[in-house]
This record gives structure tokens, C-alpha cells and sequence, in this order.
């Protein structure tokens, strides 16, 4: 059985505050099934520009909302502890009354090591604190407390001792994971893992923006690995939502230039195996023609009826 067809919006905390809570509500007044936020120290496109810290961002979020989802996309390992991060899930899925994502990936910005004094890892040595982490806050968030009360972790990267967790999170056995990954090995780990696989087209290696075409081949193609890496851990593929992160010129297409437009973007993504939608939160001129709001109130509804039905 297919998953529902999800639609979220990712919006970077580069604008005041107030004008933050305006979006925020308008996020969940318009019916989008998630919001997140960047994490990093600063904003990696413009360093000395205006950036708040995320995960208190979140919990204001939670307060000033009723119904959307909240999630980091993604938490950043390079600045966080996994167990200060389980803490900080358990008290946020509280605040939001069960409403949070888990967003985890290993990807880490040349910021948030400079500007922190934290030391930079190399490439398989990231991949590996990825794994180490987010099995660190699995165990911390849906582990059994020994006789003195706390839960042990003992990985390669990080321990825990009687780390006391309570109360546990609202959400059972813990918030779901959106794990991002774009290697094999990281992909096997998610099959094996998360809820949710979250994946942005790109070419990282040749440092070159894809064509549309070639977007669309790339997911499609994770898509189909994806598959394979859930049948050799012996997970049904279906069990495992696929979402991909667009717009804001991580994918060439117009995506909001008209609602026609809009369905033929998830259209074809949902053919190469997508079923969630994470845009970045369209600029003022992507706005200004109002095919934005009436994409939230009555397209993507649409499109949610028409993948149940």
C-alpha cells in the first residue's frame, strides 16, 4: 500500500523574527503537512548575514502552531552531541504536543567547524559519525533503562552512561527519522533505519547544476537502488517514504510559476518513486502572482486526493 503524498516547506531562517511567525502560521493555516528548518551556524550562502539557531527556532515554532509538522533538514552532527540532541527531540516532541521530525544527515558546512573551533572530518569518517549517531538517539529515545534508571550507549564515536530520559517522547516508540543520504553505504543504513529518505539532485562530484532531465533520471535512479538496499535488509520498499528537497534553485524547474506547472512537477516525480515534497519557501516574485497560495489551498489537495483515490 502506497504512502500518502506529502507536501512540506522548507524555510531558512534568514528574515526577523516576527516575519518568521508570520510564515509559520501561514504554513500550517495553508495546510502543509511540514515545516523545517536549516542547521547550521550561520547561513552557509551568506555567513554574515542574519541566521538563527534552529533548534530553539523550532520549539517557538511549536508554540506558535497547531497542527504542521516541525523538523530540522538536517540536523547538523558536526554541532550537535547525540545525546543533548535525543534530549532536545524528547522536549521539542512535548512542546509540539508529538509533531516532530527527526531530520539527521552527515553533511556539515565549513562554517560550523570554523567558526566553532570543531575539528573537520574527513569524508568516511563522517559517514561513520552519521551512523553512530543516529543509532545514539535511537537507543537514547526507544531504550530499555538498566537497574540504576539510565540507558548505556557504547558506539565507536559516542557513549552515554545511565543517561536518564524523561519523560520519553510523546510519539511511540520515538519521532520519525528523516535520514538524509546520497552514497550506497549511507543508503543501506537508512533502509535499515528511517521512515523517511530524504535526497536533494545534485552533482557534488563535477560541482555543475543537472539538467531537468537529468534531476529527474538521478532520483529515479536512487529510487531504484533504494529498493534494492530495502530488500537486503529485508524491508518491504513501499514501508519506505522517499521525499526530495526542490525549488530555490537546488532543481532548475519553475515550480511555482503555475499551478500547471506545480502538477507537472509532482507528477513527474512521483512516477520516478517520490511521495513527499519539500520545497524551500518560494521568494517574493515567486509569490506575487498568487499561484503560491492557490497551489497550498487547492492543488496540492487535489493531488493528495487523487494518489488515495
Amino acid at each position: 500500500m502506497a504512502l500518502p503524498l506529502r507536501f512540506g516547506i522548507l524555510a531558512p531562517q534568514v528574515v526577523p523574527y516576527d516575519v518568521q511567525v508570520e510564515r509559520w502560521r501561514e504554513l500550517d493555516e495553508y495546510g502543509f503537512d511540514s515545516m523545517w528548518f536549516a542547521d547550521h551556524f550561520v547561513n552557509p550562502a551568506r555567513p554574515s548575514g542574519r541566521w538563527f539557531e534552529s533548534q530553539t527556532l523550532m520549539a517557538a515554532a511549536a508554540a506558535q502552531t497547531e497542527r504542521i509538522r516541525i523538523g530540522a533538514l538536517v540536523t547538523s552532527i558536526t554541532i550537535r552531541h547525540p545525546a543533548l540532541f535525543a534530549k532536545e527531540t524528547l522536549t521539542l516532541d512535548h512542546i509540539s504536543g508529538g509533531r516532530i521530525e527527526l531530520g539527521i544527515g552527515a553533511a556539515g558546512a565549513p562554517n560550523d567547524m570554523g567558526m566553532t573551533g570543531l575539528p573537520e572530518w574527513e569524508t568516511l569518517e563522517r559517514a561513520r559519525r552519521f551512523r553512530d549517531f543516529v543509532r545514539m538517539v535511537d537507543a537514547l529515545l526507544i531504550g530499555e533503562a538498566s537497574e540504576e534508571g539510565g540507558i548505556n550507549y557504547e558506539g565507536p564515536y559516542y557513549q552515554a552512561t545511565e543517561a536518564v530520559m524523561d519523560p520519553g517522547p510523546v510519539q511511540l516508540p520515538r519521532p520519525p527519522f528523516t535520514l538524509a543520504a546520497a552514497g550506497p553505504v549511507n543508503m543501506k543504513f537508512v533502509a535499515r533505519m528511517g521512515e523517511s529518505w530524504n535526497q536533494i539532485p545534485s552533482d557534488a562530484e563535477e560541482g555543475r547544476r543537472l539538467s531537468i532531465e537529468e534531476c529527474l533520471d538521478q532520483v529515479r535512479r536512487r529510487n531504484e537502488q533504494m529498493d534494492g538496499f530495502c530488500a537486503s535488509v529485508d524491508r518491504d520498499p513501499s514501508t519506505l517514504r522517499r521525499s526530495i528537497l526542490a525549488g530555490g534553485g537546488v532543481t532548475p524547474d519553475n515550480i511555482w510559476g503555475s499551478e500547471e506547472q506545480f502538477r507537472d512537477f509532482v507528477g513527474r516525480y512521483m512516477e520516478a518513486g517520490v511521495d513527499e515534497f519539500l520545497f524551500y519557501y518560494p521568494s517574493r516574485v515567486e509569490q506575487g502572482d498568487g499561484h503560491y497560495e492557490r497551489i497550498a489551498r487547492e492543488v496540492i489537495p487535489e493531488l493528495k486526493a487523487g494518489a488515495a483515490g
